[in-house]
C-alpha cells in the first residue's frame, strides 16, 4: 500500500494552487471540473487537490492498494460498523475502491487500478527546481490518538511504529510512517509532509521560502521517530505544510517505541535543538481543516 494524495476544499483554490507552484515548488498537475491538482517529481499524477469551497475541510486522503487488501479492508470495516462507501475516482489517475470514515471523521480513500505517470526527473523545466517527490506522510489531530492507532491496525492492516508524548506514528508499508495521530484533544488535519529528494533539497526549499519572505514555523530540525529532517510552514491559505527528507525504512522486526524512548534534553524539541517552534501559530493552523463527509454511508458487502 502507498500514500498517494490528499484532497482539500477551501476558498481561493486557484490562488492556493498557483502559490504551491510558484513558491512551494510543486509542479502543475492540471485542473478539471473546478479542482486544481499539484504533482511532484515522482510517478503519482498528483499529490494535492484543491477544490473551491466557501469553507475549509479535508475531502479525503488517498492510498493506493491491491485488490486483496481492498477486500480485507471492506470486510473488517463492515464487521466494525464503520461508515464507508464505494467510490470511483474522477481525479487524475482514475481507479476505484472504497472510502472509509474512521471514528473521528477522518476520510481515507483506498483505490485499485489507479494509473501513474512518467516522473519529472529528466524534464528540463524541472531540473533545477527541487520539486517535492511525493507525500511522505499526512498527520491528523485526534481526540484519542491511541484509539485511532488501534483502529487503523485492526481495520486497515496498518502498524504502529512509535508512540511519543505527542503522537502515535503509523505505517502502511516499510516507511516508518505514512500517517500519525497527534494527541491534540480535537480532530482535524495536523499537517501535510512533502518528501524532498534529500537534505540539500530541503535546505534549498527553505532558502526559496526565505527568498519569498516566509520563515519556518518550526525548523529546520531532525525528528526522532522517522529520523527525518524537517521544516514546517503555515501556508497563507491555511494548512501546515512540511518539507521533509525521506523517513527511515523499517521492517517487522522494528520494536515499537514508547514515549520514554523519545525524550530530549531540557529546552529541546528535536534531535538537533537549534530551532524554535511557533506553538500558537501552528495550533491555530492545525484547527483550520476539519473533516466532512460528501457521501452517504451504505452497507459494505464483505468479501
Amino acid at each position: 500500500m502507498k500514500l498517494r494524495s490528499i484532497e482539500l476544499a477551501l476558498p481561493g483554490a486557484a490562488q492556493a494552487h498557483q502559490w504551491m507552484i510558484d513558491i512551494w515548488g510543486c509542479a502543475d498537475g492540471g485542473q478539471q471540473d473546478g479542482t486544481f491538482y499539484l504533482r511532484g517529481s515522482g510517478t503519482f499524477p498528483y499529490l494535492v487537490a484543491f477544490t473551491e469551497s466557501p469553507e475549509r475541510f479535508v475531502r479525503s486522503t488517498t492510498f493506493i492498494c491491491s485488490q486483496d487488501r481492498l477486500e480485507q479492508i471492506a470486510q473488517v470495516a463492515a464487521e466494525k460498523g464503520l461508515n464507508a462507501a464505494p467510490t470511483i475516482s474522477r481525479d487524475p489517475g482514475g481507479g476505484a475502491g472504497l472510502v472509509v470514515e474512521l471514528a473521528e471523521g477522518e476520510l481515507l480513500r483506498f483505490l485499485v487500478g489507479a494509473t501513474e505517470v512518467e516522473p519529472l526527473a529528466s524534464h528540463p523545466a524541472y531540473a533545477l527546481r527541487d520539486v517535492p517527490v511525493k507525500l511522505t506522510h499526512v498527520v491528523f489531530n485526534a481526540a484519542d490518538a491511541e484509539a485511532s492507532g488501534d483502529l487503523v491496525e485492526e481495520v486497515l492492516g496498518f502498524r504502529v511504529s512509535d508512540r511519543t508524548k505527542g503522537m502515535v506514528f503509523v505505517r502502511c508499508n516499510d516507511a516508518h510512517h505514512s500517517t500519525a495521530f497527534a494527541r491534540a484533544g480535537f480532530s482535524s488535519l495536523n499537517h501535510i509532509a512533502f518528501e524532498m529528494e534529500d537534505l540539500d533539497a530541503v535546505m534549498r526549499g527553505i532558502g526559496r521560502m526565505r527568498d519569498h519572505k516566509f520563515a519556518p514555523a518550526w525548523g529546520p530540525g531532525r525528528h526522532g521517530p522517522g529520523d527525518n529532517v524537517y521544516a514546517y510552514y503555515i501556508a497563507p491559505f491555511g494548512p501546515v505544510i512540511e518539507y521533509s527528507t525521506p523517513v527511515n525504512k523499517v521492517d517487522e522486526t522494528y520494536p515499537t517505541g514508547a514515549p520514554d524512548d523519545w525524550t530530549w534534553p531540557e529546552n529541546r524539541i528535536d534531535q538537533w535543538g537549534i530551532s524554535d517552534k511557533d506553538f500558537a501559530g501552528l495550533r491555530s493552523a492545525e484547527e483550520a481543516f476539519r473533516f466532512r463527509r460528501e457521501w452517504e454511508p451504505a452497507p459494505i458487502l464483505s468479501a
